[in-house]
């Protein structure tokens, strides 16, 4: 689908109402391909590849980092929903996905139905929260956010490397063994890729400038998500190393449920695809 100047993979299918799902760091649309076949028995399901990932188009990014901003990554969302005819959705958002839909949210609010965000908290909160412990864990942040070209060279000299390790320390088996081969091939092939890797350090220099200051000001005038959210996390990934998400996200929302998924780390729809279906499914329905 053709977005102003760039053109975006989308992936449809199922009947029903309007979901949309959205992907994380450093995946792309292949990440809910466990889950996704649950969805379109009851959902009309689109499932796009973000800017620069998977095999969406690679814009340059700006000064600014505007270009990747979630903001602007949001608009991308909405543009997709217009030419497909969907006036409002369902979402989900996993990881940079799950930033680009409360974004969406808080921007567009008439554009969701209802919300449900995987394995985050917001923003410019995350970052106040940093101590040895997170920076230890979530180094990815600042890492990637240097200036070009420091870490597109670094991940560049051994880019398998960087996406198997980076998979399997986020996990709870501290493995790959929740990832079937097309989405992992998928995966390595784009962290292979220069300019993809150029695209995901933008989104995280994005995350650590714009984003941040778009956050801090939504924040700072009380601007709440007004569609019903659900936050998910896992028991052993970022959001539950800094305190209690429910807590955390209460102050951006008129209507918060959420839960844990156990017997999982970051990446909840691959190692807990059951769990998660149905938890998503029974806040939708």
């Amino acid at each position: 689908i053709t977005v102003g100047s760039i053109g975006l993979n989308v992936i449809e299918g199922g009947h029903g109402p309007a979901l949309v799902l959205l992907h994380g760091f450093p995946q792309n649309h292949h990440c809910w391909d466990a889950i996704a076949p649950q969805f379109a028995k009851r959902f009309r399901c689109i499932i796009p590849d973000l800017r620069g990932y998977g095999e969406s188009d690679i814009p340059a990014d700006d000064s600014a980092h505007e270009t990747y901003s979630k903001r602007v990554m949001a608009l991308d969302v909405v543009a997709i929903m217009d030419q497909l005819g969907i006036a409002s959705a369902a979402m989900i958002g996993h990881d940079r996905g799950a930033r680009v839909a409360y974004r969406l949210a808080l921007d567009h609010p008439h554009r969701i139905t209802k919300l449900v965000l995987l394995e985050i908290l917001p923003t410019g909160e995350f970052w106040r929260m940093w101590n040895a412990e997170i920076a230890q864990a979530a180094y990815h942040w600042t890492f990637l956010a240097q200036p070009a070209p420091l870490p597109e060279r670094l991940i560049g000299a051994a880019p398998h490397l960087f996406l198997d390790w980076t998979l399997a320390s986020w996990t709870a088996s501290r493995s790959l063994a929740p990832f079937a081969t097309t989405p992992l091939e998928s995966y390595r092939r784009q962290m292979a890729t220069p300019e993809r890797v150029a695209a995901m350090c933008a989104d995280y220099r994005a995350g650590a400038t714009i984003d941040r200051a778009i956050d801090d000001a939504d924040r700072a005038s009380d601007r709440r998500i007004t569609s019903p959210l659900h936050i998910l996390w896992s028991a052993s990934g970022f959001p539950r190393r800094v305190g209690d998400p429910l807590e955390i996200w209460r102050p951006w929302s008129v209507a918060l449920s959420g839960a844990c998924i156990p017997r999982s780390g970051h990446f909840v729809m691959e190692e807990q695809p059951d769990a998660v279906a149905d938890a998503c499914l029974e806040f939708l329905d």
